[in-house]
């Protein structure tokens, strides 16, 4: 699938390439977490979730990718770092390609980041920062760059963890080097093509297209504030200073309307931006949720916007064990209902439902409506993660730091 969708959501217009089965970047084909998916179960059966295979992987915390019929993430061994492709019909693995050294990190080992694929190219960036570009679907490895090396500084704390987002011309990553916040780099070469933003942390957020009015920005939540730039070239248009304990600014920046909606764990809490079309504009707070009262603190789940609701994880304390699921009127910020100590988690949306991956390793499927919390039903399926799942063609793609694995959840499936 072209993802150039962002562009093409400021014309109204639909890829005419677009295949309805792809989810073939980081939260799914508008960067959002929502599928347009239908037909899908409400509960499992008797026998529990259908699950069509397991695949063995290594440690990491790469989510997956689905295009053409092969599934993709990263993972490492005790030798390097691998973007694996995996068949979607038997889960055995097609190829994998070493893209870095193995990563060694106190907060879990291996690559964090998600690739991305789009016309016969896949762009992967390593748990300390390179920046691979493999051939599709053969998996050759095209190029790669270290923007480390090219722009001084080192990799954040826990890890890079910023998937790669593509434009028609480039691939553009949060790097948080002392001369480069954000870099891009020309999808075919490599070479650089342009740099945004110096003196800011990196953080562990992905940046995204989000439409502004009739303009289509670059929004990037890097570890000490947010910035809004021309995708073509890199000019800043806007930025908003947020600072949070050790650059902890994860999830990734969504519209809501013509808004921004950025939000952090640990302890600090969510706002709603005005932002300008054009660099001198005014950028003014609609509502925001702060401190250790807010009712909004997303730590690194990304949440979802329903019909003017918002839906996501509010995490209480310093990253702490106590972690609530939350629907918010996104307008005010009312909060319209919150399931407590529902746990740490992830999710996307789907066919009127929430699909929640647990850190005890849950399925979790919700109800998605705003009246109140209806959980349907849960099942455990795998070990500790913090990846949302993959949805693609009726089938869920999840993954713990040992496997990947593929469940059923169409109707009559058999």
């Amino acid at each position: 699938m072209l993802l150039r969708f962002a562009f093409l959501v400021a014309l109204f217009t639909i890829p005419s390439a677009c295949i309805a089965a792809d989810w073939a970047q980081f939260l799914g084909p508008q960067r959002n977490g929502i599928s347009k998916e239908e037909n899908l179960i409400d509960r499992f059966s008797v026998d529990g979730p259908n699950i069509r295979w397991r695949t063995d992987l290594g440690v990491g915390m790469s989510g997956i990718v689905v295009t053409d019929k092969t599934a993709c993430t990263l993972y490492q061994d005790d030798q390097q770092q691998y973007v694996v492709a995996v068949d979607v019909l038997t889960g055995d693995v097609k190829w994998k390609t070493a893209i870095a050294p193995n990563y060694k990190n106190g907060m879990g080992d291996g690559p964090r980041s998600t690739p991305a694929i789009d016309q016969g190219q896949l762009f992967a960036l390593s748990g300390e920062g390179v920046l691979a570009c493999l051939s599709f679907p053969k998996g050759e490895k095209v190029w790669s760059v270290d923007p480390f090396k090219e722009f001084g500084g080192k990799p954040s704390e826990y890890g890079m963890s910023c998937s790669p987002i593509l434009t028609d011309e480039h691939v553009i990553v949060t790097v948080g080097a002392s001369k480069a916040t954000v870099a891009a780099f020309d999808r075919k070469t490599g070479e650089l093509a342009w740099t945004a933003g110096n003196g800011n942390p990196a953080g562990y957020s992905s940046p995204a297209l989000l439409k502004v009015k009739q303009t289509v920005q670059l929004v990037v939540f890097h570890g000490s504030g947010a910035m809004g730039l021309v995708p073509k070239t890199g000019k800043e248009i806007w930025s908003y200073p947020y600072i949070t304990d050790y650059n902890c600014n994860i999830a990734t920046p969504i519209s809501v309307g013509d808004n921004v909606l950025l939000s952090a764990g640990e302890n600090h809490g969510t706002v709603l931006l005005s932002v300008p079309e054009k660099a001198g504009g005014k950028i003014s707070e609609i509502w925001k949720s702060f401190g250790n009262r807010s009712d909004f603190r997303n730590e690194w789940q990304t949440s979802i916007l329903l019909n003017e609701f918002l839906f996501g994880f509010d995490n209480v304390g310093s990253a702490g064990p106590v972690t609530n699921l939350t629907c918010l009127n996104a307008k005010d910020g009312t909060v319209m209902w919150q399931k407590r100590r529902f746990g740490k988690g992830n999710m996307i949306a789907a066919d009127g439902k929430f699909w929640c991956t647990t850190m005890d390793g849950d399925l979790v499927i919700v109800n998605a409506t705003i009246k109140n919390y209806e959980e349907l039903d849960r099942a455990t399926v795998m070990g500790q993660t913090r990846q949302a799942p993959t949805l693609s063609d009726g089938k869920l793609y999840l993954r713990d730091g040992a496997e990947m694995i593929c469940i059923d959840i169409r109707k009559n499936s058999n």
